[in-house]
């Protein structure tokens, strides 16, 4: 009893910690939305989003996904940690050397042509800062890694404002900052973390290679497949819609990002104690079970505000120019929420290594991404595109609710699910067709799905920090 007690304490004292380094200090980079579209036009916004999309797509592949192997083997108790984070740090240097050895493809590009040596700074830094710094998440020094998540995002936004207000360096400058902070974080975590002490080239084994490849390398059309869910609609919107449309619609994104950080928060401390705080099945999957009630609980309450505050956060975030902008919030907020949902069950697969499942879900949800993108965005423009998101990711997230079920049949409150996708469903219609009366239904929509989620999240966390274990709803 004592255990399951201290498994429950020990996910909610990690999830604070990586809150305020995770959630917190991204906050602060949301709130320079002001700054970005006051010195970006909506066409500078959409390159320099394009240009850190296209980063984040060859990110995995640079690096053969090795970041996440070092990440989940880590923390297996039966293995040399030093021997990990050494072949990992192999592997990762050779994978460099090999994008570097080809990024000159990427002058074949309009777009990126004049930008390749910043797209390969940005992925060689990326990586290097994710393996530090996943590596010490597996250690479990959350305080640690919360920290120089503040520290890389206070670099950030220190070089943000130098690059685009007294040096106007525009997209360069938008793009660089991320570089420079992810390096002078990375170059922090070998010194003060002494991570240099953690490689043995004489622990390098080729039978680790094979095994964190075998692991990582259905990681990286996982993440391909992920990429092209959530980020390809915008080549396809600047394509057919022209850059200034794409510019409002990147923007959009940024509104929905507040979910995605909170989703993140929560699931990288889950992920600790899903693996770590290992019990009989049984136990296993009442935790799943609770965890996931105030979880989803969590997502839907947060969209639901955030759905009604969309157009008054518009005014206040954005320039003028990016009034528009708001009308695609409310269904990518909706998307983020399954797309959390999504996340989570997808921890089943992270907990069993079933990477190949993540692999096979990961690609239906691009399948049915692109073909609705191809047929709604000619059409309906970016709000096509939303749909198209919203849509692919819901998809994906009934066929990962009836498949995790084979590996651990947790409860998943479909009623529950349910009810509150109709709520905030019928919430974003009315906002966005100014139904009469809409903002008397923003009201009553936000506090029925606050009605629904806040009594059984409260009372999952009041009765795991008291020490009760009661009986979950």
């Amino acid at each position: 009893m004592a255990v399951i007690h201290s498994r429950y304490r020990k996910l909610f004292r990690n999830t604070v910690i990586l809150g305020m380094g995770t959630f917190g200090s991204k906050l602060l980079v949301f709130f320079l939305l002001p700054l970005y579209t006051a010195y970006l036009t909506p066409e500078m916004y959409s390159t320099a989003d394009l240009i850190s999309q296209l980063s984040n797509l060859l990110i995995p592949l640079a690096c053969l996904g090795i970041t996440d192997g070092v990440f989940r083997f880590a923390m297996d108790r039966e293995r040399d940690r030093r021997e990990v984070f050494t072949t990992g740090l192999f592997i990762l240097l050779a994978g460099a050397v090999v994008f570097a050895l080809l990024s000159p493809v990427l002058l074949l590009s309009e777009t990126f042509g004049e930008y390749v040596l910043l797209i390969v700074c940005y992925v060689l830094a990326a990586n290097a800062h994710s393996l530090c710094a996943l590596y010490l998440r597996a250690l479990d020094r959350t305080t640690l890694f919360a920290a120089q998540g503040i520290l890389n995002t206070a670099l950030n936004i220190l070089l943000n404002v130098i690059f685009l207000i007294p040096l106007h360096m525009g997209v360069l400058g938008y793009v660089l900052s991320v570089v420079l902070a992810d390096t002078a974080t990375t170059l922090f975590l070998f010194v003060y973390a002494r991570l240099y002490r953690e490689i043995r080239p004489s622990l390098f084994r080729w039978g680790t290679v094979r095994a964190l490849l075998a692991y990582s390398i259905p990681m990286i059309p996982t993440a391909v497949f992920w990429w092209i869910t959530s980020v390809s609609d915008r080549y396809l919107v600047n394509s057919i819609c022209g850059g200034t449309v794409n510019g409002l619609y990147s923007a959009a994104y940024k509104i929905p990002t507040l979910l995605t950080l909170l989703c993140s928060v929560f699931i990288g401390a889950w992920q600790l104690s899903a693996v770590k705080d290992s019990e009989a099945r049984g136990e296993r999957i009442d935790f799943f079970s609770r965890v996931f009630l105030g979880f989803q609980g969590l997502m839907f309450l947060a969209c639901s505000g955030l759905v009604a505050f969309s157009q008054i956060g518009t005014r206040l975030l954005f320039a003028e120019s990016y009034a528009e902008a708001w009308t695609y919030i409310p269904v990518l907020l909706i998307a983020t929420v399954f797309s959390s949902l999504v996340t989570y069950l997808g921890s089943v697969y992270f907990v069993a290594k079933k990477s190949v499942l993540s692999f096979l879900t990961a690609m239906l949800g691009a399948a049915v991404n692109v073909l609705l993108n191809l047929l709604l965005i000619p059409s309906y423009g970016a709000q096509g595109a939303a749909i198209a998101t919203l849509v692919s990711y819901f998809v994906v997230y009934l066929f990962r609710a009836i498949d995790t079920r084979r590996h651990l049949p947790f409860r998943q409150y479909p009623l529950r699910v349910a009810v509150n996708t109709l709520l905030v469903g019928a919430q974003t219609v009315a906002m966005l067709y100014r139904m009469p009366g809409w903002v008397w239904i923003q009201v009553a929509a936000v506090a029925l799905v606050a009605l629904i989620n806040v009594k059984p999240l409260l009372s999952t966390v009041l009765q795991r920090l008291r020490g009760r274990r009661g009986t979950a709803e």
